[in-house]
């Protein structure tokens, strides 16, 4: 094609990208059509891409194709496996594309389509894909280590002590919660089981298939997509079959069950189970995506929600909080996530058979996953508003179903009982009051646009279907978590005691593996059995916990910057790095002063201490108790991350200043060059 051809069709496409921003911002009408957001997406996505991501490859970061990656220089069949690039970048999305890009957009969406929208094009395209890329490219570079140990070595140690034990509690947290939303989605739903059940299988044929008795990729690929679609349309006809109860389990055997496999993905050699399991896992993610992203641009739905809502000074239905700075915790993945550095230090360095190719699998999955939320976002905006509140306010925990439609109505947002009991009936539920969380409203949403477009009949069954593609979208984060965990607890207990910190000893991958899953087993479980204690004492924490991971992540790759001789290109990390520390050190603040005890930690055990010394009857007395205990780990947890933090960052600030001022001596600990053999 003509060069000027080419620039005149990007210039078309920066400008139509352009324009369906401003006319989406600018728009004062009641309802607009999805497309502009859908139409706003896929430009960011292809200008980003092709011009900001390729700038960041060559000029920044400067890959080295004919450089061997530790998955070459350090192979051993187990953890370090050189595999074809679509594998990696199938098991790098399917990681971290966890529960955030379809559950944070719907819950943030109180706020309005525009703050959510804004956030994730910006965030994602200069914050998220440079955040992603630079870990990556700093851990290929040393190894395929950790954050934590990456700053031990590259700030102090220190510093590093501090990170590694930062990342792994909240690891441990985020791990928990995610087990948790899956139990959730599974418990009692013998179609979401069975088809997740059948990928495990499925998964060690693909595994075995390519790695030890050579099938190619084309084929192994062929077979595995065929035996997922079959699984899901098994996975619908079980109660047709008479087979239904042998996947109908409670949350406290899935929450077992969930343990069990985490485990087994953190110990089993990666190509036998991880990576082929969340390959397979990505097509159903961005098949699912893709006909949803097909049906929006065919119906095109207006978009009930307004652009802003009253809810922006922070008295929302939904959580409390203004939109700055929740709306940049609420939303994490599908823009800037922590999570995703732990995936970038942890399984995907150890596969990728070229650092040239951390252009596509880091920052094109970044942005993949762009394009995922603002879908989620879709989904919930074009829900009837009224109806989008019933589901998730929270007030549904303490009032009739005719309360709530009046809270709710009152606040300008019309609903009924009797369109909410008919909403439930035509997904085949028993009620959609208060179906909090996120998960539900997004299915809502999917389920009403595929009916749409296929007809009404399908309506429960799209339903259901979004459900289980949702429990398939977090499952793969908490294995391939799981299995990161073990790295960075073994580079702790390394330094405790040398032999633990051996990933290439089964004992020592065994012991690591079961410390980390009894961790977040234990707060999942007490979560499944206990509703006021285990995890739901810590998820408040989930949002605020993920931006600090980024934080630190952020302070790494300055470092690195730095030192490669890059300052010249600070600005790409430093603005994003205080970008989220303002928002996160902000909502961590809120999150422990307010003086409403609905939002404020302090205020809230203050609250549930005054009614324990009034006294009350024993169930008053025991669920107080348990309250005021709640957010007191709330409080504690929530200033020692802070604090953690706080210390990382100050320690890495006084490093640049010595390393720009030229008082300190530039160290860069990099791995020596190999070259990469040829035809690797």
């Amino acid at each position: 094609m003509p060069k000027p051809l080419q620039v005149l069709i990007w210039i078309a496409i920066s400008l139509l990208g352009a324009g369906s921003v401003a006319f989406s911002a600018l728009h004062k009408g009641e309802t607009i059509n999805a497309l502009w957001l859908v139409v706003a997406g896929l430009c960011s996505f292809a200008v980003a891409y092709r011009f900001y991501s390729k700038w960041l490859i060559t000029k920044v970061l400067v890959l080295d194709k004919h450089r061997a990656p530790p998955s070459v220089t350090h192979k051993d069949g187990k953890d370090f496996v050189p595999t074809n690039k679509w594998v990696v970048f199938g098991h790098h999305f399917a990681a971290i594309a966890g529960p955030g890009p379809l559950v944070g957009p719907v819950l943030a969406a109180q706020f309005g389509y525009l703050p959510g929208m804004l956030w994730i094009l910006i965030g994602a395209t200069l914050g998220g894909g440079v955040h992603d890329a630079i870990v990556m490219f700093a851990s290929i570079r040393r190894g395929g280590k950790s954050v934590g140990q990456m700053l031990k070595e590259e700030v102090n140690p220190v510093v590093g002590f501090v990170a590694m034990v930062s990342v792994l509690a909240i690891m441990t947290i985020l791990l928990a919660v995610l087990g948790l939303v899956v139990v959730k989605a599974l418990a009692e739903s013998p179609w979401g089981l069975f088809t997740i059940v059948m990928t495990i299988p499925l998964a060690f044929i693909m595994g075995f298939g390519h790695t030890i008795f050579g099938v190619s990729v084309r084929n192994i690929t062929i077979f595995g997509i065929i035996g997922l679609l079959v699984s899901v349309w098994a996975g619908s006809n079980l109660k047709a079959w008479g087979i239904e109860h042998f996947f109908d389990y409670k949350g406290e055997t899935i929450a077992w069950s969930i343990m069990i496999y985490g485990f087994a993905a953190s110990v089993l050699p990666v190509w036998m189970l991880l990576a082929p399991r969340d390959y397979l896992s990505t097509f159903m993610k961005i098949g699912t995506v893709a006909v949803l992203a097909i049906v929006v641009i065919w119906v095109a739905p207006d978009l009930q929600m307004p652009k802003l809502t009253k809810f922006v000074d922070g008295t929302g239905l939904v959580f409390l909080g203004s939109v700055f700075p929740f709306v940049f915790i609420t939303i994490a993945c599908g823009a800037i996530s922590g999570f995703h550095a732990l995936i970038s230090s942890g399984t995907t360095p150890k596969l990728l058979d070229n650092e040239a190719d951390i252009r596509s699998v880091a920052y094109g999955a970044m942005i993949t996953e762009m394009l995922v939320a603002l879908m989620a976002l879709v989904a919930a905006c074009a829900l009837q508003p009224g109806e989008y509140f019933a589901i998730n306010a929270g007030i549904n925990k303490t009032m009739a179903p005719t309360e709530v439609v009046g809270v709710i109505s009152n606040a300008g947002f019309p609903v009924t009982v009797a369109g909410m009991e008919k909403l439930a009936a035509d997904i085949g539920e028993k009620t959609m009051f208060g179906r909090v969380g996120g998960a539900p409203t997004f299915a809502v949403g999917m389920a009403q646009m595929f009916a749409r477009a296929f007809g009404p009949a399908w309506m429960s069954f799209w339903y259901h279907f979004a459900i289980m593609f949702e429990a398939l979208f977090i499952l793969t984060t908490i294995d391939a978590g799981t299995r990161v965990g073990r790295f960075i607890l073994q580079d702790f207990l390394g330094g405790i005691w040398k032999p633990l910190g051996n990933t290439r000893s089964l004992p020592a991958n065994v012991f690591a593996s079961a410390l980390l899953v009894a961790a977040w087993g234990y707060f999942l479980y007490q979560g499944v059995v206990d509703p006021l204690g285990g995890i739901n004492t810590l998820w408040p924490l989930f949002g605020i916990a993920n931006q600090l991971l980024a934080v630190i992540a952020f302070c790494l790759g300055t470092t690195i910057l730095i030192k490669m001789g890059k300052a010249r290109y600070l600005l790409v990390t430093v603005i994003p790095l205080v970008f989220l520390m303002s928002a996160t050190f902000a909502a961590g603040y809120i999150k422990l002063f307010d003086q409403d005890p609905r939002m404020g930690f302090i205020a809230g055990a203050k609250m549930y201490g005054d009614k324990l010394a009034k006294g009350g009857t024993p169930v008053e007395m025991k669920t107080w108790a348990a309250q005021q205990f709640n957010f007191n780990v709330d409080t504690g947890v929530t200033a020692f991350f802070l604090l953690a933090v706080a210390i990382i960052f100050f320690g890495c600030l006084v490093e640049w200043i010595k390393l720009l001022s030229g008082s300190k001596k530039v160290v860069l600990n990099e791995e020596p060059y190999v070259a990469l053999p040829e035809g690797a």
